[in-house]
């Protein structure tokens, strides 16, 4: 099994940063594919961003640009740095992780809020 702890959600004002984390721990050999997730009220669960062990990255449209992924495979940690801060970025931030002989994970959502 593994498990996922997500960190950094809060309130920011527009215009404003956060740093999601995200680390992953358990039976793990290695992890094919990081990324994050998000819902906002009313709204369908979508792919923000997310990285490959290789290092490939992409973005939703929404957020390329202002939003970067990242991630330590020594630390099985992905990280999601928010720039740029809007208030329709408001949501649940949801990290997931597809590793390598193992069934796929979901952390159990972090919530940020852009709000002045």
């Amino acid at each position: 099994q593994v498990q996922l702890v997500e960190s950094g959600g809060g309130l920011v004002q527009p215009g404003g940063s956060l740093r999601l984390s995200c680390a992953a721990s358990g039976s793990i050999f290695s992890i094919y594919f990081m990324a994050w997730y998000r819902q906002a009220t009313g709204k369908q669960r979508g792919l923000v961003a997310g990285v490959t062990d290789t290092g490939f990255t992409n973005y939703a449209d929404s957020v390329e640009g202002r939003f970067t992924i990242s991630r330590d495979n020594a630390k099985n940690t992905v990280y999601l740095q928010m720039n740029s801060l809007k208030p329709e970025d408001t949501a649940v931030y949801y990290c997931y992780v597809r590793p390598v002989g193992v069934s796929d994970c979901w952390g159990q959502g972090t919530q940020v809020t852009v709000s002045s």
